[in-house]
C-alpha cells in the first residue's frame, strides 16, 4: 500500500479539475466499487462480498461497537451504520486505488451521491440488501486531512463539496442481504 510519504496530495486547482468527471457518476443505476470493513480502530480489510445486516450494519465492521459523539450516551448512532464515498470522488483524492480504505468509509459506489440525487430517505438496493441515505452528515476530519491533505479536506467541505457529498453520505440498512463488489447499485 502507498504510504503517505509516497503520495504527494493534490492541490485545490488539481482538485477541482476532476469535478467534471464526478459530476458525470451515473444517477439511477451505480456499481460497487469497493467494499471495507473495520474490523478495529485504523485496520481496514478489503473484501469482495460482504453481509449488511440491519442490527450489525456491515457485519464484522466496528461500527457498533466504536459509538459516536453524536448520540447522548456515546452508543453507534443507527443512521451513522454505513459510510458510503463515491468512488470517483475517492479515486480523485488518494489518486491509487491502493489508498481507498484510507477514507475510512465501507462502500464506495461509483453513483450521483449528490443531495439533489440522494436526499435522505432515498433507498439503494446493492445485491440482496438494501440501504437507505440517512440525514446524519458524514464531513471530514483530522484524519482525512492527514492522509489526503488540507486542499483535500477544503474540497470536500466547500459547497460544491458538501452538495455533490464528495465526502460521502450515510446510510442504513433497511433490508439485509448479501452485497458483491461489481454489484449494481440502483436507485429505488
Amino acid at each position: 500500500m502507498a504510504t503517505s510519504a509516497t503520495v504527494r496530495h493534490l492541490t485545490t486547482a488539481e482538485l477541482e479539475a476532476g469535478l467534471d468527471h464526478i459530476r458525470q457518476a451515473p444517477r439511477d443505476l451505480g456499481v460497487l466499487a469497493m467494499i471495507v470493513r473495520r474490523p478495529a480502530v485504523d485496520e481496514r480489510e478489503v473484501l469482495t462480498n460482504a453481509e449488511l445486516d440491519p442490527a450489525q450494519g456491515l457485519v464484522g465492521d466496528n461500527w457498533r461497537v466504536r459509538g459516536s459523539t453524536r448520540t447522548a450516551d456515546g452508543s453507534a448512532h443507527p443512521d451513522m451504520q454505513l459510510n458510503i464515498m463515491n468512488a470517483r470522488a475517492i479515486a480523485l483524492l488518494a489518486q491509487d486505488e491502493a489508498r481507498w480504505p484510507l477514507a475510512g468509509d465501507q462502500l464506495y459506489i461509483d453513483l450521483d451521491l449528490s443531495a439533489e440525487n440522494l436526499p435522505p430517505g432515498t433507498q439503494l438496493q446493492i445485491g440482496s440488501a438494501i440501504i437507505e441515505v440517512t440525514s446524519q452528515p458524514h464531513t471530514g476530519c483530522q484524519k482525512f486531512m492527514a492522509r489526503f491533505g488540507a486542499d483535500a479536506l477544503k474540497f470536500v467541505n466547500s459547497a460544491v463539496g458538501r452538495e455533490l457529498h464528495l465526502r460521502g453520505i450515510n446510510a442504513k440498512v433497511v433490508q439485509g442481504g448479501v452485497i458483491e463488489t461489481g454489484d449494481t447499485v440502483r436507485k429505488l
